[in-house]
């Protein structure tokens, strides 16, 4: 969503969705002077809260009542104002050193199996966090390459044909160039090379597991072929996890009680269509957690924000959804994620889904 706020405006609406995740109350004027030193009148306050309704980013839940956010104004905190100068890095700092500190102590490689170690961590993480955890076990990737096919299908525009032993078939279309540049293409020149390089390819690679092929260094593919490496590698990383039928979808979930506790899960038939998720469609969960676009702050673990109604299953579309993969090496093995309401301490959910995600990525890589 394309909104553009004034630092005023920013900071106002900071403050109404700090206020409402503490209270779950709806928020006015002499709540944010009593708690903010915001530096302006009730007035300014009540004018800019206005301006923040009629954008979207607010509403009243009852017409003689405070403003709280909406799933817009939400989707502003989180991709612009917890990364901003507003943003207590401290907080999220400590959080996230309390559940590296946690896992240490609590989980015990050498001697529980893998079920159980992901068990503890997701009690862990819903402790920490107050919301449902969900981490899913983690999948093989012994499946490997059989064929591999590069067509071009206009000009600048190259398909990626993957199959696999298993014969599925995976594609994707890309930009050879970026859309700025002036390069004029042969056709018939681009056809010629795009042979050459698939049977390269298929010669080096054919036989190579996914793990294998995510660690390939793009670097040292031949000189002739260079301007194919990003492409290719790009290409290849977002299939990888489409090529992969899990073996399983369990997913170990903890924290429910707490959550449902809070007020926004007061209606009865709430409950029951998200715990009808959680133990009877967890395959729709799993796929859920397991994809979708991810945000990241520069050198930091991506982590993938769904809030309220961008969640496409309808028993939790009253809920925000904050997920991140760990790995093995590079490549994506499983997914950790918390679940609650959309009042939620987003600074909290996204540091502790990342020190999570950074803990089991590092000691899945070091068992590999």
């Amino acid at each position: 969503m394309q909104v553009q706020l004034t630092n005023r405006q920013q900071h106002i609406l900071w403050a109404t969705v700090r206020h409402y995740i503490a209270t779950a109350e709806p928020v006015g004027s002499k709540a944010l002077i009593e708690e903010f030193n915001l530096g302006v009148s009730s007035a300014t306050i009540r004018n800019i809260m206005g301006v923040l309704e009629k954008s979207g980013l607010l509403y009243q839940p009852h017409t003689s009542a405070g403003r709280i956010p909406s799933d817009s104004g939400y989707r502003i905190y989180v991709d612009q104002l917890i990364t901003s100068a507003l943003r207590d890095t401290t907080r999220t700092d400590v959080l996230a050193k309390e559940v590296e500190s946690a896992f240490q102590q609590r989980l015990h490689w050498d001697e529980w199996s893998l079920e159980a170690l992901l068990q503890g961590a997701a009690q862990i993480l819903a402790t920490l966090s107050g919301c449902i955890t969900l981490i899913t076990m983690p999948q093989a990737h012994t499946t490997q390459l059989r064929h591999l096919q590069l067509l071009q299908v206009e000009s600048g525009k190259i398909m990626l044909i993957v199959v696999m032993d298993g014969y599925e078939t995976h594609s994707k279309v890309m930009d050879l160039f970026s859309a700025s540049s002036e390069i004029k293409l042969d056709s018939e020149a681009v056809d010629r090379e795009l042979q050459i390089v698939s049977n390269f390819l298929n010669s080096h690679l054919r036989g190579c597991t996914l793990l294998e092929l995510a660690q390939l260094d793009w670097s040292e593919l031949d000189q002739e072929f260079q301007r194919y490496g990003e492409f290719l590698k790009s290409s290849l990383t977002e299939l990888l996890r489409r090529a992969v039928a899990p073996s399983s979808t369990q997913i170990m979930v903890r924290g429910v009680g707490e959550v449902l506790r809070q007020p926004e899960f007061s209606q009865v038939q709430q409950v029951q269509t998200i715990m009808h998720l959680l133990e009877e469609e967890q395959e729709q969960l799993w796929r859920l957690i397991c994809e979708g676009t991810e945000i990241e702050e520069a050198g930091k673990t991506r982590v993938t924000v769904r809030i309220g109604a961008e969640n496409p299953l309808e028993p939790i579309r009253t809920c925000s959804l904050i997920s991140s993969s760990y790995r093995r090496g590079s490549v994506p093995v499983g997914s950790v994620g918390v679940l609650g309401p959309t009042r939620l301490d987003y600074e909290n959910a996204i540091a502790v889904v990342a020190a999570a995600a950074d803990y089991l990525s590092e000691a899945f890589s070091q068992t590999a």
